[in-house]
């Protein structure tokens, strides 16, 4: 994990700094993910990622999925501070669920003409990697797993 440069995470006495997939459900309207974005970047926050989808037109409401990394204190504290957001409805950590498992998924294009077709499929079947496109020299793979397995993979 890169080291975060705010001054709000720096790990030590306090704690060490974790990953967290924050889930916030918000009224579907113009300037909520610039007021989200405004909270995490006016307090030296990172977001590693963010994904925003409509879950219901009727009531006009998107899931907005956040991924940052802090220590535990630092994220209570955007967890706080996000729920006083006015269009926010409900907030859920995933990561402190019970249920939780993380996963990621890559799709990488490769060109495997300097390498062998079977040394190429030993390695597929390895790695549990599915071959989505395989057009003479070009290869398109998908793998899902925890961060460290893309690591070592890629």
């Amino acid at each position: 994990m890169t080291k975060s440069k705010s001054a709000y995470s720096i790990p030590g006495k306090i704690g060490k700094i974790e990953r967290h997939i924050i889930v916030v459900w918000v009224d579907n309207e113009a300037g909520v993910l610039a007021r989200i974005a405004g909270l995490f970047s006016g307090r030296g926050y990172n977001i590693e990622s963010l994904s925003v989808s409509e879950v219901d037109s009727d009531k006009f409401l998107s899931r907005v999925t956040i991924v940052t990394s802090g220590t535990k204190i630092i994220v209570d504290q955007i967890k706080a501070q996000l729920k006083k957001l006015i269009p926010v409805h409900d907030l859920i950590d995933i990561t402190e669920l019970d249920s939780f498992i993380g996963k990621e998924l890559i799709l990488v294009k490769l060109n495997v003409k300097s390498i062998s077709k079977k040394s190429f499929e030993d390695v597929i079947l390895k790695t549990k990697t599915k071959i989505l496109f395989d057009k003479g020299n070009e290869e398109i793979i998908q793998f899902s797993g925890s961060p460290s397995e893309i690591r070592i993979l890629l």
